[in-house]
């Protein structure tokens, strides 16, 4: 089998902005469409925007080619949320781009545990260290917003 070459990105993934919100929102309401996100008002986006990291389509007019918010959960755990690459742009390291640097923010928070929560199959979450985990091990606050209705997965890091 001769390997397959993944292209990748071309731009660095950088903080997001307020003025992201938007862009931010209209990636987001692809995967809100199909169920794999929670629909949040642009307001969030607004209010939230210093959690998020983000990576630029190169194309004109391209948008975001994904994002990924980070949140310092206190007491050695932060969470990823609203982790979504753009389905032109998916397959070419965009999303291993942004979930290494997610990393390192929740190191720079002094994070020794990260959660997510994935209604995928979370080949990538697994292929970076993720591993199955019980919502009773996340934090309260965060476990309790999942959705069960979603069918969403916890998955944890130790860093």
């Amino acid at each position: 089998m001769i390997p397959v070459a993944v292209e990748l990105p071309a731009v660095p993934v950088r903080p997001a902005r307020p003025g992201d919100a938007h862009a931010l929102f209209a990636l987001s309401r692809t995967f809100v469409a199909s169920g794999e996100l929670r629909s949040r008002p642009l307001d969030h986006y607004r209010a939230r925007a210093g959690e998020f990291l983000l990576m630029e389509d190169t194309a004109p007019g391209g948008g975001l080619a994904g994002c990924v918010g980070v949140r310092d959960e206190g007491y050695g755990d932060a969470v990823l949320h609203n982790f979504c690459v753009a389905r032109g742009s998916q397959g070419r390291g965009i999303g291993s781009a942004l979930l290494r640097d997610a990393l390192e923010r929740a190191r720079g928070h002094r994070a020794t545990r990260v959660f997510t929560a994935t209604t995928g199959p979370a080949v990538l979450f697994v292929r970076h260290g993720f591993a199955p985990a019980e919502p009773e091990q996340a934090p309260a606050a965060w476990a309790a917003a999942l959705d069960p209705a979603r069918g969403s997965r916890v998955y944890v890091r130790t860093l």
